[in-house]
């Protein structure tokens, strides 16, 4: 229910932003430009110069996923450090949520796409009514003791819902745990991203960083993954 009420309140800044700014507006500010992201990380370093190592976060809960756990407080930077947030912040109708990772170490500034909120907000909510009415999940296939692909049509859908992945571009699959909590499957990016880049991963490391180190974007809603004894990605509870 935690992760419910999380998605219920970011889908309402989608809908706020939403109405607030017109579609070509929306549309433009959709687009992650190199020089905005530039413009955020070098207000937060500033920042965190001059308060001796502070930085410019939202308080999150300390379950919250990593790559969620701390978003950019643009009250923090605004108007001393940057005039107004981003085009492409939520804060200003973008699609993006700002977010540091690798925060102990090196500071760096990351997008969260929030349309992939919106995806699985919609799905929650269908499957919420399920289990409410059934009194389980609806499961299909077991990928791992934990985790579960849907049987989509008990939902209504008429395909295996979806969302599009911000790294490739493909068109990603999702999955849920045994308390229906819903998650992207990356295994697809990871797998070209294992393929295409030089690596020294091993079995049981955690390898989500694969995507986030040359790209501006965060795998939103994700489980831990490593890799299988032929170098492909598996989730990390895999036995």
């Amino acid at each position: 229910m935690k992760f419910y009420k999380i998605l219920v309140v970011m889908l309402g800044c989608i809908l706020l932003t939403g109405c607030l700014y017109p579609e070509e507006k929306l549309q433009k500010n959709s687009i992650p430009y190199d020089d905005q992201i530039a413009a955020v990380q070098s207000s937060v370093d500033q920042y965190q110069e001059d308060t001796s190592g502070l930085l410019p976060i939202k308080t999150r809960d300390m379950t919250t996923p990593i790559y969620q756990k701390y978003p950019i407080d643009f009250s923090m930077l605004t108007p001393r450090y940057m005039a107004e947030p981003p085009g492409t912040a939520y804060e200003s109708g973008g699609v993006y949520q700002y977010v540091l990772v690798d925060v102990e170490e090196d500071p760096t500034v990351k997008l969260l796409d929030l349309r992939v909120t919106e995806e699985l907000h919609e799905l929650s909510i269908k499957l919420e009514v399920y289990r409410q009415a059934k009194g389980y999940p609806p499961f299909k296939d077991l990928i791992t003791s934990e985790i579960f692909t849907l049987d989509y049509e008990k939902l209504g859908y008429k395909e295996p819902p979806t969302v599009q992945s911000p790294f490739t571009g493909e068109y990603l699959p999702l999955i849920i745990d045994k308390e229906a909590n819903v998650y992207v499957d990356y295994r697809i990016d990871l797998n070209r991203a294992l393929q295409e880049k030089d690596h020294s991963y091993k079995q049981g490391d955690d390898i989500l960083n694969i995507l986030v180190k040359d790209s501006p974007f965060v795998p939103a809603y994700s489980l831990p993954y490593t890799i299988d004894d032929k170098g492909e990605p598996i989730f990390r509870t895999e036995e």
